[in-house]
Protein backbone atom coordinates (compact mmCIF):
# COMPACT_ATOMS: atom_id res chain seq x y z
CA UNK A 1 0.00 0.00 0.00
CA UNK A 2 2.69 2.40 0.57
CA UNK A 3 4.56 2.07 -2.71
CA UNK A 4 1.10 2.30 -3.99
CA UNK A 5 1.07 6.21 -2.01
CA UNK A 6 4.45 6.53 -3.18
CA UNK A 7 3.97 6.05 -7.08
CA UNK A 8 0.62 8.49 -6.34
CA UNK A 9 2.38 11.15 -5.07
CA UNK A 10 5.54 11.29 -7.80
CA UNK A 11 2.78 11.00 -10.27
CA UNK A 12 0.80 13.92 -8.80
CA UNK A 13 3.92 15.91 -8.52
CA UNK A 14 5.61 15.25 -11.65
CA UNK A 15 2.43 16.39 -13.74
CA UNK A 16 2.20 19.68 -11.54
CA UNK A 17 5.80 20.59 -11.59
CA UNK A 18 5.62 19.63 -15.61
CA UNK A 19 2.53 21.99 -16.39
CA UNK A 20 3.44 24.86 -13.98
CA UNK A 21 6.66 24.72 -15.78
CA UNK A 22 5.10 24.89 -19.13
CA UNK A 23 2.84 27.74 -18.12
CA UNK A 24 5.66 29.65 -17.09
CA UNK A 25 7.84 29.57 -20.18
CA UNK A 26 4.97 30.68 -22.00
CA UNK A 27 4.20 33.60 -19.90
CA UNK A 28 8.26 33.87 -20.14
CA UNK A 29 7.44 33.76 -24.61
CA UNK A 30 4.75 36.29 -24.02
CA UNK A 31 6.95 38.90 -21.70
CA UNK A 32 9.95 38.78 -25.06
CA UNK A 33 7.17 39.73 -27.53
CA UNK A 34 8.16 42.72 -26.52
CA UNK A 35 10.92 45.25 -27.78
CA UNK A 36 13.90 45.18 -26.83
CA UNK A 37 14.83 47.32 -23.88
CA UNK A 38 18.80 47.38 -21.80
CA UNK A 39 17.96 47.35 -18.18
CA UNK A 40 21.23 46.09 -17.06
CA UNK A 41 23.03 48.73 -15.95
CA UNK A 42 24.18 48.97 -12.65
CA UNK A 43 23.49 45.60 -11.18
CA UNK A 44 25.02 46.16 -7.23
CA UNK A 45 22.27 49.08 -7.37
CA UNK A 46 19.26 46.46 -8.92
CA UNK A 47 20.50 44.12 -6.04
CA UNK A 48 19.91 46.67 -3.41
CA UNK A 49 16.83 47.98 -4.76
CA UNK A 50 15.05 44.08 -5.24
CA UNK A 51 16.55 43.94 -1.94
CA UNK A 52 14.55 46.61 -0.72
CA UNK A 53 11.45 46.93 -2.62
CA UNK A 54 10.63 43.42 -3.57
CA UNK A 55 12.00 41.04 -0.35
CA UNK A 56 11.80 44.14 2.37
CA UNK A 57 8.72 45.61 0.95
CA UNK A 58 9.29 49.35 1.54
CA UNK A 59 6.79 50.81 0.09
CA UNK A 60 4.02 48.31 1.77
CA UNK A 61 4.99 50.13 5.26
CA UNK A 62 3.68 53.74 4.11
CA UNK A 63 -0.04 52.24 5.65
CA UNK A 64 1.50 50.04 8.66
CA UNK A 65 -1.42 47.63 10.03
CA UNK A 66 -2.17 46.09 6.07
CA UNK A 67 1.79 46.05 5.70
CA UNK A 68 1.72 43.97 8.87
CA UNK A 69 -0.98 41.48 7.92
CA UNK A 70 0.68 41.35 4.53
CA UNK A 71 4.69 40.05 5.82
CA UNK A 72 2.59 37.80 7.76
CA UNK A 73 0.66 35.89 4.84
CA UNK A 74 4.42 36.83 2.86
CA UNK A 75 7.05 34.99 5.55
CA UNK A 76 4.39 32.16 6.20
CA UNK A 77 4.66 31.74 2.62
CA UNK A 78 7.81 31.69 2.43
CA UNK A 79 9.08 29.67 5.37
CA UNK A 80 7.00 27.49 5.01
CA UNK A 81 8.23 25.70 1.91
CA UNK A 82 10.93 24.39 4.08
CA UNK A 83 8.12 21.84 5.49
CA UNK A 84 7.03 21.55 1.83
CA UNK A 85 10.14 20.77 0.89
CA UNK A 86 10.45 17.69 3.82
CA UNK A 87 6.67 16.47 2.98
CA UNK A 88 7.79 15.91 -0.79
CA UNK A 89 10.92 13.87 0.51
CA UNK A 90 8.41 11.83 2.56
CA UNK A 91 6.14 12.04 -0.18
CA UNK A 92 8.67 10.38 -2.64
CA UNK A 93 11.02 8.41 0.15
CA UNK A 94 7.95 6.99 2.40
CA UNK A 95 9.53 8.40 5.49
CA UNK A 96 7.91 10.20 8.05
CA UNK A 97 9.67 14.01 9.04
CA UNK A 98 12.71 12.91 7.11
CA UNK A 99 14.54 16.20 8.42
CA UNK A 100 13.83 15.63 12.00
CA UNK A 101 16.40 13.31 12.86
CA UNK A 102 18.81 15.00 11.24
CA UNK A 103 18.31 18.45 12.84
CA UNK A 104 17.31 17.27 16.52
CA UNK A 105 16.06 20.52 18.49
CA UNK A 106 16.30 22.88 15.01
CA UNK A 107 13.79 20.90 13.93
CA UNK A 108 11.72 21.89 17.00
CA UNK A 109 12.74 25.44 16.86
CA UNK A 110 11.75 25.53 12.71
CA UNK A 111 8.52 23.74 12.84
CA UNK A 112 7.63 25.95 16.05
CA UNK A 113 8.31 29.45 13.79
CA UNK A 114 6.66 27.53 10.94
CA UNK A 115 3.38 27.08 13.39
CA UNK A 116 3.50 31.04 14.40
CA UNK A 117 3.58 32.29 11.15
CA UNK A 118 1.03 30.03 9.90
CA UNK A 119 -1.18 30.83 12.78
CA UNK A 120 -0.43 34.56 12.30
CA UNK A 121 -1.47 33.93 8.17
CA UNK A 122 -4.61 32.49 9.28
CA UNK A 123 -5.89 35.78 11.29
CA UNK A 124 -4.29 38.05 8.28
CA UNK A 125 -6.11 35.91 5.69
CA UNK A 126 -9.59 36.69 7.71
CA UNK A 127 -8.87 40.40 8.01
CA UNK A 128 -8.32 40.42 4.23
CA UNK A 129 -11.25 38.70 3.57
CA UNK A 130 -13.16 41.22 5.96
CA UNK A 131 -11.72 44.16 4.31
CA UNK A 132 -12.18 43.22 0.78
CA UNK A 133 -15.99 41.68 1.49
CA UNK A 134 -17.53 43.12 4.90
CA UNK A 135 -15.92 46.45 4.78
CA UNK A 136 -15.77 47.38 0.71
CA UNK A 137 -12.90 49.00 0.56
CA UNK A 138 -13.29 51.31 -2.44
CA UNK A 139 -10.24 50.29 -4.15
CA UNK A 140 -10.86 46.64 -3.96
CA UNK A 141 -14.40 47.20 -5.20
CA UNK A 142 -13.68 49.15 -8.22
CA UNK A 143 -15.33 48.83 -11.76
CA UNK A 144 -12.71 47.05 -13.36
CA UNK A 145 -12.34 44.06 -10.85
CA UNK A 146 -16.05 42.86 -11.44
CA UNK A 147 -16.56 39.49 -12.52
CA UNK A 148 -13.26 37.24 -12.70
CA UNK A 149 -10.74 39.43 -10.85
CA UNK A 150 -12.84 40.09 -7.70
CA UNK A 151 -13.75 35.92 -7.40
CA UNK A 152 -9.98 35.63 -7.54
CA UNK A 153 -8.53 37.83 -5.13
CA UNK A 154 -11.33 36.00 -3.01
CA UNK A 155 -10.27 32.08 -3.72
CA UNK A 156 -7.14 32.92 -2.90
CA UNK A 157 -7.59 33.78 0.58
CA UNK A 158 -10.11 31.12 0.77
CA UNK A 159 -7.25 28.42 -0.54
CA UNK A 160 -4.92 30.23 1.87
CA UNK A 161 -7.32 29.30 4.94
CA UNK A 162 -7.22 26.11 3.60
CA UNK A 163 -3.78 25.73 3.36
CA UNK A 164 -2.82 26.92 6.40
CA UNK A 165 -5.91 24.80 8.47
CA UNK A 166 -4.39 21.89 7.17
CA UNK A 167 -0.93 22.01 8.04
CA UNK A 168 -1.81 22.89 11.19
CA UNK A 169 -4.61 19.97 11.79
CA UNK A 170 -1.64 17.88 10.03
CA UNK A 171 0.70 19.16 13.29
CA UNK A 172 -1.73 19.34 16.09
CA UNK A 173 -2.19 15.26 15.44
CA UNK A 174 1.13 14.25 14.73
CA UNK A 175 1.64 15.32 18.35
CA UNK A 176 -1.23 13.79 19.69
CA UNK A 177 -0.07 10.32 17.84
CA UNK A 178 3.42 10.76 19.36
CA UNK A 179 2.30 11.54 22.93
CA UNK A 180 0.25 7.96 22.09
CA UNK A 181 3.02 6.00 20.86
CA UNK A 182 1.93 5.17 17.84
CA UNK A 183 4.52 3.69 15.26
CA UNK A 184 6.30 5.59 12.72
CA UNK A 185 5.91 8.94 14.48
CA UNK A 186 8.82 10.71 15.88
CA UNK A 187 9.12 13.07 18.73
CA UNK A 188 9.68 16.36 17.14
CA UNK A 189 9.95 17.92 20.81
CA UNK A 190 6.79 20.32 22.27
CA UNK A 191 5.80 22.74 19.19
CA UNK A 192 4.48 25.63 19.98
CA UNK A 193 1.30 25.73 18.74
CA UNK A 194 0.47 21.90 18.12
CA UNK A 195 1.27 21.11 21.85
CA UNK A 196 -2.14 23.03 22.70
CA UNK A 197 -3.99 22.18 19.49
CA UNK A 198 -3.63 18.66 20.08
CA UNK A 199 -5.75 18.72 23.07
CA UNK A 200 -8.88 19.08 20.22
CA UNK A 201 -8.20 15.91 19.54
CA UNK A 202 -8.23 14.27 23.01
CA UNK A 203 -9.82 10.96 23.32
CA UNK A 204 -9.60 9.76 19.69
CA UNK A 205 -8.18 6.40 18.68
CA UNK A 206 -5.01 6.06 16.72
CA UNK A 207 -6.59 5.17 13.78
CA UNK A 208 -8.72 8.30 13.37
CA UNK A 209 -5.87 10.54 14.45
CA UNK A 210 -4.03 8.34 11.65
CA UNK A 211 -6.73 9.18 9.35
CA UNK A 212 -7.02 13.04 10.11
CA UNK A 213 -3.45 13.86 10.31
CA UNK A 214 -2.58 11.77 6.18
CA UNK A 215 -5.97 13.70 5.21
CA UNK A 216 -4.27 16.84 6.24
CA UNK A 217 -1.09 15.56 4.89
CA UNK A 218 -2.70 15.06 1.26
CA UNK A 219 -4.87 18.29 1.58
CA UNK A 220 -1.73 20.28 1.86
CA UNK A 221 0.61 19.42 -0.09
CA UNK A 222 -1.93 18.66 -3.41
CA UNK A 223 -3.42 22.23 -2.41
CA UNK A 224 0.51 23.41 -3.06
CA UNK A 225 0.55 22.00 -6.14
CA UNK A 226 -2.32 23.14 -7.38
CA UNK A 227 -1.63 26.92 -6.26
CA UNK A 228 1.47 26.69 -8.06
CA UNK A 229 -0.40 25.82 -11.25
CA UNK A 230 -3.38 28.26 -10.56
CA UNK A 231 -0.68 31.14 -10.45
CA UNK A 232 0.36 32.08 -13.56
CA UNK A 233 -3.55 32.28 -13.99
CA UNK A 234 -3.77 35.07 -11.07
CA UNK A 235 -2.88 38.07 -10.17
CA UNK A 236 -0.53 36.30 -7.34
CA UNK A 237 1.84 35.71 -9.96
CA UNK A 238 3.12 39.31 -8.38
CA UNK A 239 4.97 36.36 -5.82
CA UNK A 240 7.17 35.30 -8.05
CA UNK A 241 7.43 38.57 -10.32
CA UNK A 242 7.96 41.07 -7.83
CA UNK A 243 12.05 40.04 -7.69
CA UNK A 244 12.72 40.09 -11.48
CA UNK A 245 10.36 43.47 -12.12
CA UNK A 246 12.11 45.63 -8.90
CA UNK A 247 15.84 44.47 -10.31
CA UNK A 248 15.17 45.28 -13.78
CA UNK A 249 13.51 48.73 -13.12
CA UNK A 250 14.66 51.86 -14.64
CA UNK A 251 16.76 54.43 -12.87
CA UNK A 252 15.00 57.96 -14.53
CA UNK A 253 14.32 60.67 -12.61
CA UNK A 254 10.20 60.32 -12.29
CA UNK A 255 8.65 62.64 -14.84
CA UNK A 256 11.19 62.53 -17.22
CA UNK A 257 10.18 61.28 -20.59
CA UNK A 258 12.21 59.57 -22.85
CA UNK A 259 13.90 61.35 -25.77
CA UNK A 260 12.84 60.38 -29.38
CA UNK A 261 16.39 60.90 -31.33
CA UNK A 262 14.53 60.95 -34.61
CA UNK A 263 12.00 63.68 -33.62
CA UNK A 264 15.09 65.63 -32.22
CA UNK A 265 16.58 65.68 -35.17
CA UNK A 266 13.55 67.37 -37.07
CA UNK A 267 13.27 69.65 -34.21
CA UNK A 268 17.21 70.75 -34.42
CA UNK A 269 16.93 71.27 -38.06
CA UNK A 270 13.52 73.21 -38.28
CA UNK A 271 15.07 75.20 -35.77
CA UNK A 272 18.48 75.98 -37.50
CA UNK A 273 18.82 74.38 -41.32
CA UNK A 274 22.55 73.98 -40.46
CA UNK A 275 22.69 72.39 -37.34
CA UNK A 276 24.67 68.90 -36.99
CA UNK A 277 22.72 66.06 -36.10
CA UNK A 278 23.61 62.28 -35.80
CA UNK A 279 22.10 59.82 -38.09
CA UNK A 280 19.78 57.65 -36.50
CA UNK A 281 20.24 53.45 -37.76
CA UNK A 282 17.07 51.50 -37.51
CA UNK A 283 14.57 54.55 -37.11
CA UNK A 284 11.67 53.19 -35.68
CA UNK A 285 9.00 52.48 -38.24
CA UNK A 286 5.63 53.96 -35.88
CA UNK A 287 5.97 55.86 -32.84
CA UNK A 288 4.38 54.84 -29.98
CA UNK A 289 2.56 51.42 -29.29
CA UNK A 290 -1.16 50.55 -30.68
CA UNK A 291 -0.67 47.05 -29.48
CA UNK A 292 1.23 45.28 -26.86
CA UNK A 293 4.29 43.95 -29.64
CA UNK A 294 5.32 48.00 -29.88
CA UNK A 295 5.72 48.32 -25.74
CA UNK A 296 8.75 47.43 -24.41
CA UNK A 297 9.60 43.71 -23.08
CA UNK A 298 9.70 45.65 -19.35
CA UNK A 299 6.32 46.90 -20.04
CA UNK A 300 5.22 43.47 -20.33
CA UNK A 301 6.56 42.27 -17.50
CA UNK A 302 5.06 45.24 -15.60
CA UNK A 303 2.00 43.52 -16.63
CA UNK A 304 2.42 40.15 -15.57
CA UNK A 305 3.29 41.70 -12.53
CA UNK A 306 0.35 43.55 -11.18
CA UNK A 307 -1.06 42.46 -7.82
CA UNK A 308 -3.98 44.55 -8.58
CA UNK A 309 -3.95 45.97 -4.95
CA UNK A 310 -4.93 49.12 -6.64
CA UNK A 311 -3.11 51.80 -4.57
CA UNK A 312 -2.02 53.39 -8.49
CA UNK A 313 -6.12 53.96 -9.09
CA UNK A 314 -6.47 55.57 -5.35
CA UNK A 315 -3.78 57.67 -5.66
CA UNK A 316 -4.69 58.83 -9.41
CA UNK A 317 -6.16 62.45 -9.39
CA UNK A 318 -7.99 61.52 -12.48
CA UNK A 319 -9.63 58.66 -10.85
CA UNK A 320 -10.36 60.16 -8.08
CA UNK A 321 -12.47 63.09 -9.93
CA UNK A 322 -14.47 60.64 -11.90
CA UNK A 323 -12.53 60.34 -15.10
CA UNK A 324 -12.42 56.94 -16.60
CA UNK A 325 -8.86 56.26 -15.91
CA UNK A 326 -8.02 53.70 -14.04
CA UNK A 327 -3.93 52.66 -13.65
CA UNK A 328 -4.62 49.39 -12.10
CA UNK A 329 -7.26 48.80 -15.36
CA UNK A 330 -4.14 50.14 -17.90
CA UNK A 331 -2.06 46.65 -16.32
CA UNK A 332 -4.76 44.85 -16.23
CA UNK A 333 -6.09 45.20 -19.79
CA UNK A 334 -2.29 45.56 -21.27
CA UNK A 335 -1.88 41.55 -19.44
CA UNK A 336 -5.34 40.28 -20.66
CA UNK A 337 -4.41 41.68 -23.77
CA UNK A 338 -1.10 39.83 -23.86
CA UNK A 339 -2.06 36.48 -22.87
CA UNK A 340 -4.43 36.52 -25.96
CA UNK A 341 -1.97 37.94 -28.53
CA UNK A 342 0.34 34.50 -26.96
CA UNK A 343 -2.32 32.05 -27.41
CA UNK A 344 -3.01 33.06 -31.14
CA UNK A 345 0.41 32.80 -32.00
CA UNK A 346 0.38 29.56 -29.85
CA UNK A 347 -2.83 28.00 -32.09
CA UNK A 348 -2.37 29.94 -35.34
CA UNK A 349 1.11 30.53 -36.02
CA UNK A 350 3.30 33.09 -35.72
CA UNK A 351 1.72 35.65 -38.95
CA UNK A 352 -2.01 35.37 -37.65
CA UNK A 353 -3.54 38.66 -37.49
CA UNK A 354 -6.59 38.99 -35.16
CA UNK A 355 -7.67 42.71 -36.26
CA UNK A 356 -7.75 44.18 -32.51
CA UNK A 357 -5.03 45.72 -31.17
CA UNK A 358 -4.14 47.10 -27.27
CA UNK A 359 -5.78 50.70 -27.75
CA UNK A 360 -9.17 50.91 -29.23
CA UNK A 361 -10.02 47.23 -28.10
CA UNK A 362 -9.09 47.52 -24.34
CA UNK A 363 -7.61 50.96 -23.73
CA UNK A 364 -9.90 53.94 -25.15
CA UNK A 365 -8.51 57.23 -26.03
CA UNK A 366 -10.86 58.74 -23.18
CA UNK A 367 -8.41 56.87 -20.83
CA UNK A 368 -5.02 57.63 -21.80
CA UNK A 369 -6.45 61.03 -22.45
CA UNK A 370 -6.84 61.82 -18.59
CA UNK A 371 -3.62 60.92 -17.72
CA UNK A 372 -2.20 64.47 -15.79
CA UNK A 373 1.60 62.42 -16.25
CA UNK A 374 1.86 63.06 -12.11
CA UNK A 375 3.47 59.68 -11.41
CA UNK A 376 1.49 58.88 -8.82
CA UNK A 377 0.84 55.73 -9.60
CA UNK A 378 4.07 54.76 -10.30
CA UNK A 379 5.33 56.31 -6.71
CA UNK A 380 2.39 53.88 -5.25
CA UNK A 381 2.89 50.65 -7.03
CA UNK A 382 4.43 48.42 -4.17
CA UNK A 383 6.53 46.40 -7.00
CA UNK A 384 7.80 48.95 -8.96
CA UNK A 385 5.26 48.93 -12.33
CA UNK A 386 5.02 52.17 -13.93
CA UNK A 387 1.55 52.04 -15.48
CA UNK A 388 2.32 56.04 -16.62
CA UNK A 389 4.64 54.66 -19.53
CA UNK A 390 2.25 52.41 -21.39
CA UNK A 391 0.22 55.48 -21.07
CA UNK A 392 2.34 57.65 -22.50
CA UNK A 393 3.40 55.21 -25.28
CA UNK A 394 -0.64 55.01 -26.56
CA UNK A 395 -1.16 58.58 -26.52
CA UNK A 396 2.03 59.23 -28.73
CA UNK A 397 0.74 56.93 -30.77
CA UNK A 398 -2.53 58.37 -31.13
CA UNK A 399 -1.03 62.13 -31.63
CA UNK A 400 2.36 60.94 -34.45
CA UNK A 401 0.53 58.15 -36.08
CA UNK A 402 -3.32 59.16 -35.80
CA UNK A 403 -3.34 62.97 -35.55
CA UNK A 404 -5.89 62.14 -32.47
CA UNK A 405 -5.99 64.95 -30.29
CA UNK A 406 -8.33 67.36 -29.10
CA UNK A 407 -8.33 70.92 -30.71
CA UNK A 408 -6.77 72.60 -27.65
CA UNK A 409 -3.58 70.16 -27.97
CA UNK A 410 -3.40 70.81 -31.99
CA UNK A 411 -2.99 74.11 -31.31
CA UNK A 412 -0.52 74.08 -28.97
CA UNK A 413 1.03 71.61 -30.98
CA UNK A 414 1.01 74.38 -33.71
CA UNK A 415 2.18 77.22 -31.73
CA UNK A 416 5.13 74.59 -30.51
CA UNK A 417 6.08 74.16 -33.88
CA UNK A 418 5.46 77.69 -35.45
CA UNK A 419 6.04 79.88 -32.28
CA UNK A 420 8.53 77.64 -30.13
CA UNK A 421 6.36 78.33 -27.28
CA UNK A 422 3.21 77.31 -26.59
CA UNK A 423 1.35 80.28 -27.53
CA UNK A 424 0.21 81.80 -30.71
CA UNK A 425 2.50 84.78 -30.06
CA UNK A 426 5.65 85.73 -32.87
CA UNK A 427 8.74 84.51 -31.23
CA UNK A 428 9.66 88.50 -31.89
CA UNK A 429 7.22 89.80 -30.00
CA UNK A 430 7.91 87.28 -26.74
CA UNK A 431 9.48 90.54 -25.05
CA UNK A 432 6.67 93.27 -25.82
CA UNK A 433 5.58 93.24 -22.05
CA UNK A 434 8.24 94.80 -20.76
CA UNK A 435 6.86 98.22 -22.88
CA UNK A 436 3.71 97.84 -20.77
CA UNK A 437 5.84 97.77 -17.13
Amino acid sequence: MEIVLQVVFALIFGVSAWLATRKFLAIRKNIFLGRKEDLTDQPGRRWKHMALFALGQKKMFKKPLPAVLHLFIYVSFVIVNIEVLEIIVDGISGSHRFFAPYLGGFYTFMISVIELLSLLALIATFAFLWRRNVMKLKRLNQPELKGWPFKDANFILLMEIILVTAILTMNATDFRLQQLGAAHYHSTGNLLVAQYTSNLFLGMGTDTLIAIERTAWWIHIVGILFFLNYIPYSKHLHIILAFPNSYYVRFMDKGKMENMPVIMNEVKTMLDPAAQVTAIENPPAAFGAKDVTDLTWKHLMDAYSCTECGRCTAACPANITGKLLSPRKIMMDTRDRLEEVGNNLKVNGPDFKDNKSLLGDYISVEEIRACTTCNACVEECPVNINPLSIILELRRYTIMEQSNAPQEWNMMFNNMENNQAPWQFNPADRLNWKSEV
